[in-house]
């Protein structure tokens, strides 16, 4: 069945057509990427824009705030300046059960995200991934295939630069978006054409009140507002997503994918090849020309090549792109061999079943290096294969006492570690020739890192200095 990608007229104002006649007064909270993104959009439609946040802006984002004379503050929020808005753009990070979003929401003020917001000022095909794990490498495959074969198409969301920003400077035929739940909180009237959901796990249920069904219920926000020329794909073998499908009855055309051929799997694993059935043509490629490797990257490269076959890329430029990607800094990238053992950075790993992906495709004994700041993790998942496949684990975080707790008396070795230096130290001394060290912390990375790149950078830093 084909896409015909209508674009679903919506509810309110379409805002692309005009700039507001009256100067209406947008708030943005957040002076990162995608707050200083919305920023600039928003004045350049010709709104009445202030900025906040609560902590510093970096130097680059206040030339750019700047540059297109938008006023802002910083380490501190003014009510005075907040409160009178006539919308609210909420930069993803900020919970809404802060003091100020509290006063905000009394005050009946409607706030949404960047995604929401830039939105309303393209009419550019949307393809949008979300997921609790794999969305990050799909989005930048998905990317890679359409801008390889010749598609005017920009990558934002929660990866790359600012959807808004690109919206208010560029002209994209397509965007490839990465979105997470805290994005998908604040989507309302925005669609998406494509519609991509790798699965739902436990992962930042401290945001959700620990409730899973909260977290849930804003990843399957990716299938709002969808019709029936719109496209729903997704793994029929995750028993949450499912469930949440056979609730919500998604009004889009569905394209689920599976590891084997089995029930109305449009993509699927076969004699050792990917195969994708859509639009009544067939697919298919030798699994080991697959430039990622795992079960989970399986996945992606299923999801990804349905995209790319609804979008009608040819296969022989599809073939191509899913031969020679490169893969997603931070994700199973390999880093060096020492004495022969490999050392491996997942440090994009932040929730349990991550790294229960990473261990499954480890095919050596493993040092597993985890810790951090705990999100709610239910670390039972991993054990089997912590029992199996680990020679040590390092704990590495300020407070490791819930590892301990659950993994004492599980493996041979464990050690507690404060830096990443001393992780890396620790764990060439454990390894032993033919041995993996890997780094998947199941866990945020605040408690000693400024995010999970700068994680992920110190340990290869570490790796190489060995």
């Amino acid at each position: 069945m084909g896409l015909i990608f209508n674009r679903k007229k919506k509810p309110n104002v379409n805002l692309a057509d005009a700039a507001p006649l009256v100067l209406q007064r947008l708030v943005v909270l957040g002076g990162g990427e995608s707050g200083v993104g919305a920023a600039v959009l928003a004045k350049k439609k010709g709104f009445a824009v202030f900025l906040s946040d609560s902590g510093g802006i970096k130097p680059e984002y206040k030339t750019v705030l700047e540059q297109y004379s938008v006023e802002y503050e910083e380490n501190g929020h003014t009510e005075t300046k907040i409160l009178n808005a006539g919308e609210v753009v909420k930069s993803p990070g900020i919970s809404d059960a802060a003091p100020l979003m509290q006063k905000i929401r009394a005050k009946g003020i409607r706030v949404i995200s960047e995604i929401e917001f830039a939105g309303r000022y393209t009419n550019a095909k949307m393809i949008c991934i979300t997921g609790s794990n794999g969305k990050t490498t799909t989005t930048s495959l998905i990317y890679h295939i359409l801008k390889s074969a010749g598609l005017n198409v920009g990558l934002g969301g929660n990866i790359g630069k600012s959807f808004a920003l690109q919206v208010a400077e560029g002209n994209y035929d397509y965007y490839v978006l990465e979105m997470s739940s805290f994005q998908l909180e604040g989507v309302y009237d925005f669609k998406a054409d494509i519609a991509v959901l790798m699965n739902i796990t436990p992962d930042h249920l401290d945001r959700y009140d620990h409730n899973m069904q909260n977290y849930v219920d804003a990843k399957m926000r990716i299938v709002r507002n969808q019709q029936v020329d719109d496209a729903f794909i997704y793994w029929m073998d995750d028993p949450i997503v499912t469930k949440e499908i056979e609730k919500l009855k998604p009004t889009a055309t569905l394209y689920p994918f599976a590891e084997s051929k089995h029930g109305d799997a449009l993509g699927y694993l076969e004699d050792r090849k990917m195969v994708i059935n859509v639009k009544e043509h067939r697919f298919d490629m030798e699994q080991e020309l697959l430039a990622l490797e795992g079960r989970h990257n399986l996945y992606n490269s299923l999801a990804s090549g349905i995209v790319a076959k609804l979008l009608d890329i040819s296969d022989e430029n599809l073939r191509q792109s899913l031969a020679d990607f490169k893969g997603v800094p931070h994700r199973l990238e390999k880093v060096a061999v020492v004495k022969g053992v490999q050392y491996i950075n997942d440090s994009k790993a932040t929730n349990v079943n991550s790294c229960w992906y990473a261990l499954q495709s480890m095919r050596t004994k493993v040092v597993l290096i985890l810790g951090g700041t705990d999100k709610g993790n239910d670390y039972s998942e991993i054990e089997d294969l912590v029992r199996t496949k680990a020679r040590a684990l390092i704990f590495m975080g300020k407070d490791n006492s819930k590892l301990h707790a659950f993994f004492d008396g599980k493996t041979d070795a464990i050690e507690d570690v404060a830096s990443m230096q001393e992780a890396v130290a620790k764990a060439y001394r454990l390894a032993q020739k033919g041995d993996t060290v890997l780094l998947s912390p199941c866990c945020a990375s605040f408690d000693l890192f400024k995010n999970y790149e700068d994680r992920g950078d110190q340990f290869k830093e570490c790796v190489r200095k060995l």
